[in-house]
C-alpha cells in the first residue's frame, strides 16, 4: 500500500488537529482501509478551559462524519482525563456512555464522539488511527487467525479477541494493552474488527498504519498467491445483459418482504459475477460480514439465489433465536440488502440509490476479504449471537434513525420522457425532491447531465423507436430495479396551420411523436409497472386543447385527444394490475420547448391579445409554469391520489371555455 503522506501538503494544515484532519483524509480516501463512514482517528492536545486552566483534550472523530471528507468541525473535543477514567468503571450502558461523553465535551455543538472514544483516550499516544483494512480482516477472519497474526507481527501488535464495540471493548483493550505492550508495539489488532495504530504524531501513526497494511498484503500474496490490492471494486464492467424482467420480479418480492418499496441495483463487475457463480458460495458467503460495522448496511448475510420467502423466514428465525437477550428490540424488516445470484450477479437493495451503492461497495470489498481468507486457510465470520448484538445495537440503530424520515417516494423509480427541458425536466426535479430514483429519457444528449447524483439516470433516445425504449428500460432496471411511475412529457406542437393547409409530413410526425410514442411507452412499461410495490402510476401530459381546442392546431389537438383516449382505455384495462392512469391538461405553460416568442405572438394574435396578455389569459390571471405541472405530477404519484384513475385534470388557471 502506498504511503500518500506529503510533507508539503501537510504543512497546509495548521496545528496538531489540522494534521489529524489531513491524515484522516488520507485514510478515508482509500476504500481498502475504510468505507462510508467507517474507521476513526484522534489526536490529543492541551488548551485552556473557560476558567483559564490548562487541560488535556482528546479530539476524536465525531459520529456521522466520513474520514474522506472530514473537517476540524468533525472532531469532538473532550476533556481527556474524565474520559480516561470512564475505562476504570466496572460497567457502563451504551446510552450512559454516550451521555458521559457528551457531558465531557468542550463544545456543546460538537457531534457525538465516536463510540470508541474511550478506547482512543486509554491509549497513551498523542495520535491514534483505526481502520477496517481489507488485508487485516483477511487475516483476522480466518481459521488460523491467531497463528497468522503472531507469525506476521509478533510483539509489534497487541492482539484483542473480538468484543462488542463500545465500553466493553474499550475496557478490554485498555487491559490487554497494558498486559501485552512492549517497546516494539506500534499497533493493536482487534479480531474480526480491524486495526489501531498509534504514535506521537499523526504522520507516524499514519506511516505505521500503511507499513502494517503493506506487510499484511505481502503476507497474503506470499502465503496464498492472492493479491488483495487487485480489488474486486477495481474490476471492469462486464456489460453483460441480464434478464430485466427477472430482475424486476425479484425486486418486487424483496419489497414485499421488506414491507416497503426498495430499489434493487445490479453491480456490473467481473469479480462479483465470478464470485456469485462459485460452487461453494453458500459456505463462504453465508457466514457473515467481514466486520460487524457493515451489518446495518448489508444485514448479517447475503441472500444467495432468488428465494426471498426462504430468506425472510430464516431472518425471522434468526431474530427469534437471539431476541430473548434484548427484550425491548423490535424485529427489523426481513428483506435482504445484498443478493448473490448466478444469473443476475451482485444486487443490492436500499431506500435510495446511494444506499444500494454503499452496500455494493462494502460487498465488493467483502469479496476481497473472503477470497483472500479462503486462500490462507478459510474465511470465518463472527458467531450469530455477536452479529445480532451489533445489528440490534441501539447505537447502530440510532445511526439509521438519524438519517431522518423516509422520503415520500423513497425506493420508487420514475421514467420521465421529454426530461431535458420544460415540463419533463420540472417533473424530474419534483420527483427527485420527493426521493424517487428518476430515469430521464430525451432526444437531447444533454439529458444525462441535466441532474446529478446516484438517483438520476439520463438516457438519450426516442419514444418513436421501440428498440430505444427497450434499451432505456433495460438500463433503468439494471440501475434501479424496475419502473413504478411513468410520466410522458415528450411531445411537439408542430407548425400552426389550418386543416385545409396541414402538411402530410407535419401531421404524421406530430401523430408519431405525440400518440404513437405514448403507445410504445405504455406497451413497453406495462410488465414493469404491474410489479410495483405501491402499484404502478402513469401520468400523461395532455393539453387544454383536448377540451377546448383552438384554431390552426389540428394535428396537435387531435394527437393529444387521442392520447387522452388511450389513457382512459389503459385505466380500464390496467386497473386489475393495480396501475392507475391519469391525464393532466396544461394550458399556457410557456417555459417549455413547445413555445418560443414567435409562436406565442402568433397564438396571441389569433385571440387579439398581446404576448403578455396571452400568458395570463386565464380567469385567475396567473401564469402557469413547468414547476406547477411538475408538482402536480408528483402529487398524483403519491398516496393521496392512489384511489383515482382515468381522471383528467386541467391546469390552466381557470378557462371559461373549459368551465
Amino acid at each position: 500500500m502506498k504511503n500518500l503522506w506529503d510533507d508539503t501538503d501537510a504543512e497546509l494544515w495548521t496545528g496538531d488537529i489540522g494534521k489529524c484532519v489531513y491524515g484522516s483524509r488520507l485514510l478515508g480516501s482509500n476504500p481498502a482501509l475504510v468505507l462510508h463512514g467507517g474507521g476513526n482517528t484522534s489526536v490529543k492536545t492541551s488548551g485552556l478551559d473557560i476558567h483559564g486552566e490548562n487541560i488535556e483534550i482528546l479530539h476524536v472523530k465525531g459520529s456521522g462524519w466520513d474520514l474522506a471528507t472530514i473537517e476540524e468541525a468533525g472532531f469532538a473535543p473532550l476533556r481527556l482525563q474524565p474520559v480516561q477514567k470512564l475505562a476504570e468503571l466496572e460497567s457502563l450502558t451504551d446510552l450512559e456512555m454516550v451521555n458521559q461523553l457528551r457531558i465531557n465535551l468542550l463544545d456543546a455543538s460538537a457531534p457525538n464522539p465516536s463510540v470508541e472514544a474511550i478506547l482512543h483516550a486509554s491509549l497513551p499516544y498523542t495520535s491514534v488511527q483505526h481502520t477496517h483494512a481489507d488485508a487485516v480482516l483477511a487475516l483476522t477472519n480466518n481459521a488460523r487467525s491467531e497463528e497468522i497474526i503472531q507469525d506476521l507481527w509478533g510483539a509489534k501488535a497487541v492482539v484483542v479477541p473480538y468484543v462488542m464495540p463500545g465500553f466493553d471493548l474499550a475496557k478490554v483493550c485498555a487491559r490487554e494493552f497494558q498486559r501485552q505492550v512492549t517497546n516494539e508495539t506500534v499497533a493493536m489488532v482487534l479480531m474480526n474488527h480491524g486495526i489501531f495504530t498509534f504514535a506521537s504524531t499523526t504522520k507516524e501513526a499514519y506511516t505505521n498504519m500503511i507499513n502494517l497494511i503493506t506487510e499484511a498484503e505481502d503476507y497474503l500474496f506470499q502465503n496464498s498467491s492472492i493479491d488483495i490490492t487487485a480489488s474486486a471494486a477495481h474490476n471492469p464492467p462486464t456489460n453483460r445483459l441480464t434478464d430485466a424482467q427477472a430482475h424486476a420480479e425479484l425486486r418486487s418480492k424483496i419489497s414485499v418482504a421488506a414491507g416497503k418499496a426498495l430499489l434493487l441495483a445490479r453491480t456490473d463487475n467481473e469479480a462479483s459475477d465470478t464470485f456469485a457463480q462459485r460452487t461453494d458460495l453458500h459456505k463462504i458467503a453465508g457466514q457473515g460480514p467481514a466486520t460487524p460495522d457493515h451489518i446495518i448496511r448489508t444485514k448479517q448475510f447475503p441472500m444467495i439465489g432468488q428465494d426471498v420467502q426462504k430468506f425472510a423466514e430464516n431472518y425471522h428465525e434468526y431474530f427469534l433465536r437471539n431476541a430473548s437477550r434484548f427484550p425491548s428490540v423490535n424485529e427489523l424488516d426481513p428483506g435482504p440488502r445484498v443478493i448473490l445470484d448466478s444469473g443476475l450477479g451482485l444486487l443490492t437493495a436500499g431506500n435510495r440509490a446511494t444506499d444500494c451503492q454503499i452496500a455494493s461497495d462494502i460487498y465488493l470489498h467483502t469479496i476481497d476479504v473472503i477470497t483472500a481468507a479462503e486462500g490462507l486457510g478459510g474465511f470465518v465470520a463472527l458467531e450469530e449471537a455477536d452479529l445480532f448484538e451489533v445489528e440490534y445495537w441501539e447505537l447502530e440503530q440510532a445511526k439509521l434513525k438519524k438519517a431522518g424520515a423516509r422520503s415520500t417516494l423513497a425506493g420508487e423509480v420514475a421514467l420521465v420522457t421529454g426530461a431535458a427541458s420544460g415540463i419533463g425536466r420540472a417533473c424530474c426535479e419534483s420527483l427527485l425532491d420527493q426521493g424517487a430514483a428518476v430515469i430521464g429519457f430525451d432526444l437531447n444528449s444533454d439529458v444525462d447531465s441535466v441532474f446529478s447524483g446516484d438517483d438520476w439516470l439520463g438516457i438519450t433516445g426516442s419514444i418513436t423507436d421501440p428498440k430505444s425504449i427497450k434499451g432505456a428500460i433495460n438500463r433503468a432496471v439494471q440501475r434501479f430495479g424496475g419502473i413504478d411511475i411513468l410520466v410522458n412529457a415528450a411531445g411537439i406542437f408542430g407548425e400552426s396551420a389550418s386543416i385545409a393547409s396541414i402538411n402530410d409530413d407535419e401531421w404524421n410526425n406530430t401523430i408519431n411523436i405525440n400518440l404513437d410514442g405514448v403507445l410504445n411507452l405504455l406497451r413497453a412499461c406495462h410488465p414493469f409497472l404491474k410489479l410495483s410495490y405501491n402499484g404502478g402510476r402513469v401520468v400523461l401530459i395532455g393539453s387544454k386543447n383536448v377540451i377546448a381546442p383552438g384554431k390552426n392546431a389540428g394535428a396537435y389537438s387531435a394527437s393529444k385527444a387521442a392520447v387522452t383516449q388511450l389513457g382512459r382505455v389503459a385505466a380500464l384495462e390496467w386497473a386489475n394490475d393495480g396501475i392507475i392512469v391519469n391525464t393532466i391538461h396544461p394550458d399556457g405553460v410557456f417555459d417549455t420547448g413547445l413555445w418560443n416568442d414567435q409562436l406565442i405572438q402568433e397564438r396571441a394574435a389569433n385571440y387579439g391579445l398581446t404576448s403578455d396578455e396571452y400568458r395570463t389569459r386565464n380567469l385567475l390571471g396567473r401564469e402557469i409554469t413547468s414547476a406547477d405541472i411538475g408538482a402536480l405530477v408528483t402529487a398524483l404519484t403519491g398516496s393521496t391520489f392512489s384511489k383515482m384513475t382515468g381522471a383528467q385534470i386541467a391546469v390552466d388557471g381557470g378557462s371559461d371555455r373549459v368551465i
